[in-house]
């Protein structure tokens, strides 16, 4: 930990100008950005440090947005993802304009719902090399991408992989139909298996005052939380390229 200079003094917390709320060591905040179109950096608060002039800064490790990092956002990164930087620096505690949540993926992903205030982080990242911690993460679907929060994603009945409707070749509409859901690969086995009389249906005779439908099924949508379950992982994620 950082000593602190002479004529300075370590504090508990700070109150946030203009709000009620109040800022402690531990907690995550909003900073304003120099730039007015861009949203507020996001950080994590490791130190609160006032002079004999009142003037406060705040130790914190950043946060960085998928964009902000090497190689940009990705199609599995969530809109409310970020990253835990190694990148430390001091603040002046005025440009907090509030305070916010970053949870664990697994906590994120059990939100019944999410509110502006929260965020969530699964990575570590090195702001100079661009370097990932884990670098190997699961991977779903046939597509074999890391799980995105924001997607509708159903299990498949039979193998339990998770899988997106599109790559399915299917509008979530049509997904929400199916029940059981089989992925392309079990569905095809599961025909390969099945008897060739297995969907004969005797005839009915027909009076002509109803209708007989003579084969009916109710299908409903198998969806599930994301549930953390590993699957063989082909690669390792590095900023630049994804190798999964």
């Amino acid at each position: 930990m950082a000593k602190t200079k002479p004529g300075k003094k370590d504090l508990h917390s700070y109150p946030i100008k203009g709000t009620s709320k109040v800022v402690r060591v531990g907690d995550c905040v909003l900073m304003r950005a120099s730039d007015s179109d861009k949203p507020p950096y996001v950080a994590k608060v490791y130190k609160i440090v006032g002079d004999h002039r009142n003037n406060v800064k705040v130790r914190v490790r950043w946060y960085y947005r998928p964009e902000e990092a090497i190689g940009g956002r990705r199609q599995f990164h969530g809109a409310k993802e970020l990253f835990l930087s190694d990148h430390y620096d001091f603040q002046s505690a005025h440009t907090i304009e509030g305070k916010c949540i970053v949870h664990t993926f697994g906590n994120y992903t059990k939100l019944e719902n999410v509110g502006p205030e929260d965020y969530f982080c699964r990575f570590d990242y090195k702001a100079a090399t661009g370097g990932f911690y884990p670098d190997r993460v699961p991977v779903y679907c046939k597509c074999e991408m890391p799980y995105n929060p924001d997607d509708l994603m159903v299990q498949c009945e039979t193998c339990k992989d998770w899988c997106h409707p599109t790559c399915m070749s299917m509008t979530i509409e049509e997904a929400k139909k199916l029940d059981p859901f089989l992925c392309s690969l079990c569905s095809s086995k599961d025909a390969d298996k099945r008897p060739l009389n297995s969907f004969h249906v005797e005839p009915k005779r027909w009076d002509g005052n109803d209708c007989f439908l003579t084969l009916c099924s109710y299908m409903k949508l198998v969806v599930g939380i994301f549930q953390l379950r590993q699957k063989r992982v082909t690669g390792s994620v590095t900023r630049g390229e994804l190798h999964v």
